[in-house]
């Protein structure tokens, strides 16, 4: 039992020392933006709608592409890297181009190759346990693209009364944004009652997810401190040593 017990833990060593909060992150972005991919192919939505899905789209592309120069500027053998998986992910940060629309299915690689490096659910959490603070930006971030996502596309859902002043993909986006933001300009409001509870979730969610932003600042900051305590107390120890000798000598005189 022994003798199989040993490769598990090296396997998952293995896979925490060449994955962290961050690939989980380019994971989720990986499965939604192929969502994103098939609702604006196969769904019959309004032109606004498809408008949302667009931009979102291109904002994936530029996160993809992000992604990419990253890989590739850490990339021990960048000619390797670029022959092997490269290429792909190059390609999934296509933008959206209707000649080049199929480039994007690319991303489909990029989940199935991830998902065969973190094939349990025990990695998963090991990574997540790891580094809390990284995990835990990471998911605000991504938690908050989503929802501006979602509360754009069911604001223009629900805001069909006439009365309406959210009436494009435009507005729709900007409202979502100053509203999770917790900024609220006042320019863009919903006026039914579907839409006003998106509005309402959406604050709610902002809140808590500002509010944690600003812990995990906070906690930096704190951890830069007690990094360098240890330093200042050294530093101090050797002032008052010096200073006991000063007065050593000038009493032996």
């Amino acid at each position: 039992m022994s003798d199989t017990a040993a490769p598990r833990r090296s396997s998952l060593a293995i896979a925490l020392e060449m994955f962290g909060p961050y690939e989980l992150y380019m994971l989720v972005l990986s499965v939604f933006s192929i969502g994103v991919l098939t609702a604006d192919t196969l769904l019959s939505l309004s032109d606004e709608l498809h408008q949302v899905l667009s931009y979102t789209d291109f904002v994936l592309c530029v996160l993809f592409f992000s992604d990419f120069v990253r890989s590739f500027l850490r990339a021990p053998d960048r000619s390797r890297y670029l022959l092997r998986t490269g290429w792909l992910d190059l390609a999934s940060s296509i933008p959206t181009i209707d000649a080049l629309r199929l480039g994007r299915l690319s991303r489909i690689a990029r989940i199935i190759r991830l998902l065969r490096a973190m094939r349990s659910a025990r990695t998963i959490g090991s990574i997540i346990k790891g580094k809390r603070k990284q995990s835990a930006l990471l998911a605000a971030g991504t938690v908050s693209l989503l929802l501006a996502v979602f509360a754009s596309l069911a604001i223009l859902q629900f805001e069909t009364d006439p009365e309406s002043n959210i009436k494009t993909a435009g507005d729709a986006l900007w409202w979502a944004f100053a509203t999770i933001t917790t900024v609220g300009y006042g320019d863009r409001y919903p006026v039914t009652l579907e839409g006003r509870l998106v509005a309402a979730v959406l604050m709610v969610v902002g809140v808590g997810l500002f509010s944690t932003l600003a812990g995990l600042a906070a906690s930096w900051f704190l951890d830069v401190d007690a990094e360098e305590g240890p330093d200042r107390v050294d530093l101090l120890a050797g002032e008052i040593a010096q200073l006991r000798a000063l007065v050593e000598a000038g009493l032996k005189r």
